[in-house]
């Protein structure tokens, strides 16, 4: 029967325990002063050891002839445990087995004595799973337990585990184990197997694991499956790390500032099924690579690119500061919090995307230090921006004159000003009479009656008309509203063709839809509509305002 290489090369003693030494000395001396405790517990990242040494550990304590605090491996006790065939060593999931009425057995059996052994040896792997009841009755058998019970908890999550049970147990935390000591037990174990790999490949196979043996074992395995020699290419292949040019890509779009080309490339990848919190996970990633670029002088040391990608990382690292790159962190690690609660999060990750291509939109005191570094780059670089050919218009002098051209509404023609000479006096020039004006807005009577019926289908889309006020000008009518947002949301849902269709249902005749939203205060600027009715008055034409 094959067995997994996790499985096969477990460690059976402490000394094959790999970057855990501060842990591996304590128990030995522990064992071999006979000083050990009732009760461990072990914490730390998955894939580092915990399950193993709770293992030895439990041999060890049991063992008729420890070497030097190891168990010996060959006494029966040791056999025994080893292939499971002992029930006073015994094994727990509180994944699957939180209950209370768990416990509460675990504590009924743990008063009878060892039936071959010297210790009953409970391990209770995810700790952390565990119900308050559980915990409640496990802790009763822990503050006074039986002299022959040791209790080994293993957890990932140890801020889940109450501090009651903590208070009662030797803790010991574990590290993630080092890629270089993760490189050099793969290539022992490729020693032994019937398979070659390269050191490269082995270098790849430890950075990928993330500090977990264990996850190191399985791509290997992974790898060994796909072909006999195991090389760079293989490991690429096999672990899926090709492919990644998506990335290069939305990060060009945020030093481009373009919005509109981040949502297009996220709806390609949303089309071809990518995990939208998954790409989000490869984006803080992908920045931290960037940080760790821009940070150390040596970040191929901590940095788990492809050789020949980190080139290509370290020229995409140079087109940001430091600050911006903080900043762009900030916000993809805000987004993925977001999206935990989020019901569309494709639009979660679209809307994050569009504020990083808007530099302005940047408020945390990180994105101003971006924006002043972008700004200190572009003085010193003398690559001023090129100002804007429309002129900004300005009040003039109080003293010169002016002239007043009536506001119409849009699309409508105006005569140009007449030009007078700077060298002859002005004269007095007569007033000629207004012009008509063809297609001048007119209030649209039905509009009430419009509304009185939209809300008895649609309250929503009435709600949103609230307080508007609407005019048609030829084939078009125009909403006049306070609502800064009716823009966006007549686009919503269709709305903007659900007013069309209850206009037309109310004259007969189907116009095209323009909207005027959220004018100005009016302490600095008037509304267009609100000008266009002054001069409608003064012109004498009969203007009737409805609420």
């Amino acid at each position: 029967m094959y067995l997994a290489l996790y499985r096969k090369y477990r460690p059976k003693t402490f000394e094959d325990v790999i970057s855990q030494p501060h842990i591996t000395t304590t128990l030995k001396n522990e064992i071999r002063q006979n000083r050990t405790a009732h009760a461990y517990l072990f914490t730390g990242p998955r894939g580092t050891g915990k399950t193993t040494c709770s293992k030895i550990l439990a041999m060890a304590v049991n063992c008729e002839r420890p070497i030097d605090g190891d168990p010996c491996l060959s006494c029966e006790s040791c056999k025994g445990i080893e292939n499971g065939s002992i029930l006073d060593v015994v094994e727990i999931d509180a994944a699957s087995n939180n209950g209370v009425d768990s416990i509460r057995q675990l504590r009924d059996e743990a008063s009878y004595t060892p039936g071959q052994c010297r210790f009953r040896v409970y391990i209770i792997d995810e700790t952390h799973m565990l119900s308050s009841g559980a915990f409640n009755a496990l802790l009763k058998i822990m503050e006074e337990p039986p002299p022959h019970v040791k209790f080994i908890l293993a957890t990932t999550e140890a801020h889940k585990v109450p501090a009651t049970i903590l208070s009662r147990c030797q803790r010991f935390d574990f590290r993630r184990i080092r890629p270089e000591d993760i490189q050099q037990r793969l290539l022992e174990i490729a020693g032994r197997e019937d398979f070659t790999l390269a050191p490269d490949a082995a270098e790849l196979i430890a950075r990928l694991a993330d500090g977990g043996m264990r996850d190191a074992f399985s791509l290997l395995d992974q790898c060994a499956a796909f072909c006999d020699t195991i090389t760079l290419d293989t490991v690429v292949q096999a672990a899926g790390v090709v492919g990644r040019d998506y990335l290069y890509e939305l990060t060009d779009c945020i030093r481009r500032e373009d919005g509109a080309g981040a949502v297009l490339r996220i709806g390609e990848l949303y089309g071809m099924s990518k995990d939208m919190q998954g790409l989000v996970e490869e984006m803080i990633h992908h920045f931290r690579n960037l940080m760790l670029a821009l940070t150390l002088k040596e970040p191929q040391k901590l940095v788990s690119v492809l050789p020949h990608e980190r080139e290509r990382l370290m020229e995409s690292a140079k087109q940001f500061p430091l600050s911006a790159v903080l900043e762009i962190l900030g916000e993809l690690q805000e987004c993925l919090d977001k999206m935990g609660r989020s019901y569309d999060k494709r639009m979660t990750l679209e809307l994050t995307f569009v504020k990083l291509c808007t530099p302005a939109m940047w408020t945390t005191p990180e994105g101003l230090l971006a924006r002043l570094d972008r700004l200190e780059a572009v003085l010193y670089s003398g690559r001023l921006p090129a100002l804007a050919e429309t002129p900004v218009p300005v009040s003039p002098a109080p003293p010169e004159p002016t002239l007043e051209v009536p506001e119409v509404a849009p699309g409508l023609q105006v005569a140009e000003p007449q030009e007078f000479s700077q060298t002859e006096p002005a004269k007095a020039v007569p007033e000629p009479p207004p012009k008509p004006v063809q297609n001048q807005p007119q209030p649209l009577p039905e509009w009430a009656d419009i509304l009185a019926d939209l809300a008895g289908r649609d309250m929503p889309l009435c709600g949103i008309l609230k307080g508007s006020r609407a005019f048609t000008a030829g084939e078009v009518i125009y909403i006049d509203s306070p609502l800064s947002l009716m823009g966006a949301m007549l686009r919503q849902e269709g709305n903007a063709a659900k007013v069309i269709a209850a206009v037309e249902n109310k004259t007969g005749k189907r116009y095209k839809l323009r909207v005027k939203s959220a004018a100005p205060p009016a302490a600095t600027q008037e509304s267009a509509f609100g000008k266009l009715l002054e001069k409608a008055r003064a012109n004498g034409i009969e203007v009737r305002e409805e609420e």
